[in-house]
């Protein structure tokens, strides 16, 4: 496990209420020297998961930074989470659990401890958040903002306008 420099992208499909669902995930690094490229992929994103060391108290003690950044560059409604990581080190943990959900409590956001190295409620992590997302967003609104027609009829009319015409 090493740490992110910049930013790295994966993707990943899961099933959620029986629906095949793509994932983009854009890991952008925590150190502060990292922080003008980070911040601008907080305006696309429709879930932000801030992830803190548990081993770490400097760690814990910039959350609120991040998600006044967060505040600051990303769209109103997205979604947050916060990631308590390494739940595997018992013996070197600095943040208990109760002070994390305290925390987590506190912003109104959504909480979870993992273990990345040990694969702990990774998956768990992000069937939870997606179902989240699905049941809060609104998809058609989103589309009719953007300007897409999902009434299927009005599309097949206006193509017979066009008259064999291509595009």
């Amino acid at each position: 496990m090493i740490s992110s420099i910049g930013v790295d992208f994966k993707s990943k499909d899961i099933m959620v209420n029986g629906q095949k669902v793509k994932l983009q995930i854009w890991d952008t690094a925590g150190h502060e020297r990292f922080r003008t490229i980070t911040t601008s992929y907080y305006r696309g994103a429709h879930g932000i998961v801030t992830v803190f060391d548990l081993t770490e108290k400097e760690s814990f003690e910039h959350i609120e930074k991040w998600l006044d950044e967060i505040n600051k560059y990303a769209k109103e409604n997205v979604m947050r989470f916060l990631i308590g990581n390494k739940s595997d080190l018992v013996d070197k943990r600095k943040i208990s659990y109760e002070e994390a959900r305290a925390l987590a409590s506190r912003l109104n956001i959504y909480y979870v401890e993992t273990s990345a190295k040990n694969n702990i409620n990774i998956s768990d992590f992000f069937q939870i958040a997606t179902k989240d997302y699905l049941n809060k967003y609104d998809f058609k609104k989103e589309k009719e903002l953007a300007g897409v027609s999902l009434n299927s009829k009005k599309v097949i009319n206006e193509n017979k306008n066009k008259k064999d015409r291509c595009c």
